[in-house]
């Protein structure tokens, strides 16, 4: 069986093929970093806009390079939430287009299941249940993952999510964007110690986050001290350990309270070599499992798309009609 996967939730081009014998047999990616970096965030109309230029010419590309056709695509899986409106409708109109046209089926898959279960991809020993830990750009989300497609949220962030936050911070630096990976570039010239920061809701009893106080306090102190660049680096420093330890503690808090010994991480920021190694120090002194996505999976993608529409459509858990669906406010626990 193989699945043609979509991905159009945000500013990202994604196509993909996806074989149940073979795994992953392609995946393409067009990124829109050069146009929304002069405005120091993603523009929604020109990522619409850009979408319609781009989707269906990449499906077109991948299918004629790959030598593959349409006979031996057996649905397509295409990402209908959450994101923004205008881009997940434009991949939802031209894979329910191709499939009514193919005569096979045409899968709605969320794109934050696509995070959470794209470790799977590579590493069959994830298993059900495990914690989740969802980090992207719109994106703080704690997750218990009792079985597929069953998912209860028991921690969320109540203001910014931790992307978003980086994007800010390195934005007010002029780093540029996409922030996350620039920020922990120019983290690395900074030393710990040299500034005391707060640990907003860290021993609250409650999983949630925030971040908004946070990124008021850096960005006051990135102002104050404009003027001495290696005050900078030290302050982004202990900033990206300071976010880093909140979401090592509330994981390993939710794995104590539920005794699951897998924690998953996915979304961009879970390609952090970092983050990756705050959270081993921890984990593997409690004999906890941490599993996390390649680099090339950690950011939006259209493997995981197809990935987990493959697991759908061997199920049969998809609906036979090809109508358009699109959930911009999807929740994964929907």
């Amino acid at each position: 069986m193989r699945i043609l996967g979509v991905e159009t939730s945000f500013d990202d081009t994604g196509v993909a093929i996806y074989d149940s014998k073979c795994g992953l047999l392609v995946n393409e990616l067009r990124h829109q970093n050069k146009i929304h970096s002069q405005y120091g965030g993603v523009v929604p109309e020109l990522a619409y806009r850009e979408y319609i230029y781009q989707v269906a010419p990449l499906i077109k590309y991948v299918m004629k390079k790959y030598n593959f056709n349409f006979d031996s695509i057996d649905g397509i899986a295409y990402t209908a939430g959450p994101g923004l409106s205008g881009s997940l409708l434009v991949g939802a109109s031209v894979s329910c287009a191709l499939a009514y046209s193919c005569h096979i089926p045409a899968i709605p898959i969320n794109h934050m299941e696509g995070h959470l279960l794209s470790p799977m991809m590579e590493n069959n020993s994830v298993k059900f249940p495990f914690i989740g830990l969802l980090v992207s750009g719109k994106h703080t989300q704690l997750i218990n993952a009792h079985k597929l497609g069953h998912y209860e949220i028991i921690g969320n962030t109540l203001d910014d999510a931790v992307g978003e936050v980086f994007d800010k911070i390195a934005q007010e630096l002029c780093l540029g964007y996409p922030g996350g990976a620039l920020l922990s570039k120019f983290a690395k010239k900074g030393e710990l110690g040299k500034f005391i920061f707060p640990y907003p809701m860290k021993n609250n009893l409650e999983l949630n986050f925030s971040f908004s106080g946070l990124k008021t306090f850096t960005l006051n102190l990135i102002r104050k001290h404009k003027n001495n660049i290696q005050d900078l680096h030290n302050i982004v420093c202990q900033f990206e350990h300071t976010v880093f330890d909140i979401l090592r503690y509330k994981a390993y808090q939710a794995l104590k309270n539920t005794g699951y010994k897998q924690l998953v991480i996915a979304g961009g920021v879970s390609s952090n070599v970092y983050f990756i190694n705050l959270l081993k120090s921890t984990l593997n002194t409690n004999n906890i499992q941490l599993y996390y996505p390649s680099i090339n999976f950690c950011t939006d993608n259209a493997a995981m798309i197809a990935y987990v529409g493959l697991i759908y459509f061997q199920l049969g858990l998809f609906n036979k009609n090809t109508n358009i669906v699109i959930h911009p406010r999807w929740s994964i626990v929907s």
